[in-house]
């Protein structure tokens, strides 16, 4: 009886221990990052967003937002962080996803840089020029917006939609004389040319963007916690970034740690972390960002800048209201 009671006992552990090993095999997500530094990054490079949430993740680099939407779309990426621009033309095509955290809004980390020699020393002198931002990036969307406020069109000035590799390989030839981009392009351009403009200025000439890790509504629906324990270290990273400077200097490991994940010098990505835009978890999920619904700023940005790309001829439809592609239940639960 002994015995028996034994190797039932042995196969309940070894069922339980099976269930765990599909459990744990369950819980895998892709996540598409880009290049830009975020307090947040230095968990992808130690690791703290797999312990925390106890899943295997599998962390992809793309060089732009409507890359990452392409990958969502696909199924191959259930997670990942973009610009608002891409984020509303995928939406507006229908592809069903919900921004849960807002990155940063618009901040001086990025820019329209304009190359040294290229005649341009203010705003009146773009008429006639070459411009080049990414493809449907809210780069490539403030760029448009900035040529429109200024009377221009793309007919006076001359935009490229390519990607930042080619931007920065572009513009060090000589072959355009600006581009509006996000680091490390940013850094690069910055060595043989002038910022003329950045993206909050553009905001405040009412183009306003963000930047915001989003999640397909098919994960979404049944990995809420992953999200607020995703959520959970963005706050913690952001809260020391924030309270704690010398922990983020050009000397500091996390700085390190950025440049090892995402290229550039330790000394360039803690100058890149110092020209965000941050706003509090707080603050995200209140009614001014993610939790007013159809009011909410998000949604509104989201509406506005596809009105904007439909005028381009960039989407075809807009909706008549984006507060289903915004939530901020992630955020409220970390509270």
């Amino acid at each position: 009886m002994l015995f028996k009671k034994i190797l039932t006992a042995a196969a309940a552990i070894g069922l339980t221990l099976v269930a765990a090993s599909v459990n744990a095999a369950d819980k895998k997500v892709v996540v598409g990052y880009q290049t830009d530094a975020l307090p947040s990054s230095v968990a992808i490079a130690n690791g703290e967003f797999a312990t925390a949430t106890g899943y295997d993740i599998d962390f992809r680099k793309f060089n732009s937002g409507a890359d990452v939407f392409a990958a969502i779309a696909s199924g191959d990426v259930q997670v990942g962080y973009v610009g608002s621009s891409p984020f509303a033309a995928a939406t507006s095509r229908g592809l069903a996803v919900k921004a849960f955290y807002l990155a940063s809004i618009s901040g001086i980390d990025e820019a329209l840089v304009v190359r040294n020699g290229s005649g341009i020393n203010s705003l009146n002198d773009l008429k006639g020029k070459k411009l080049a931002a990414a493809p449907v990036s809210t780069d490539h969307y403030q760029l448009l917006q900035l040529i429109k406020s200024l009377g221009l069109t793309e007919k006076t000035v001359q935009v490229l939609a390519i990607p930042q590799p080619e931007i920065v390989a572009a513009f060090n030839r000589g072959d355009i004389d600006g581009g509006f981009v996000w680091d490390p392009a940013l850094t690069e351009l910055k060595k043989t040319g002038k910022v003329l403009i950045t993206s909050k200025e553009v905001a405040e000439k009412g183009a306003p963007t963000f930047s915001a890790w989003v999640v397909s509504d098919k994960f979404a629906k049944d990995n809420s916690a992953f999200l607020t324990q995703f959520s959970s270290v963005i706050n913690k990273y952001y809260a020391s970034f924030t309270r704690d400077k010398t922990a983020w200097s050009a000397e500091s490991d996390n700085a390190k740690a950025l440049a090892k994940l995402l290229g550039g010098t330790a000394e360039q990505q803690a100058a890149a972390l110092n020209n965000l835009n941050l706003l509090t978890p707080e603050a995200q999920a209140s009614a001014a960002w993610l939790g007013g619904g159809e009011k909410s700023g998000a949604a509104q940005i989201l509406k506005e800048t596809s009105q904007f790309l439909k005028e381009q001829g960039k989407i075809s439809e807009v909706l008549p209201s984006y507060a289903a592609f915004v939530t901020p239940d992630a955020l409220k639960a970390t509270q």
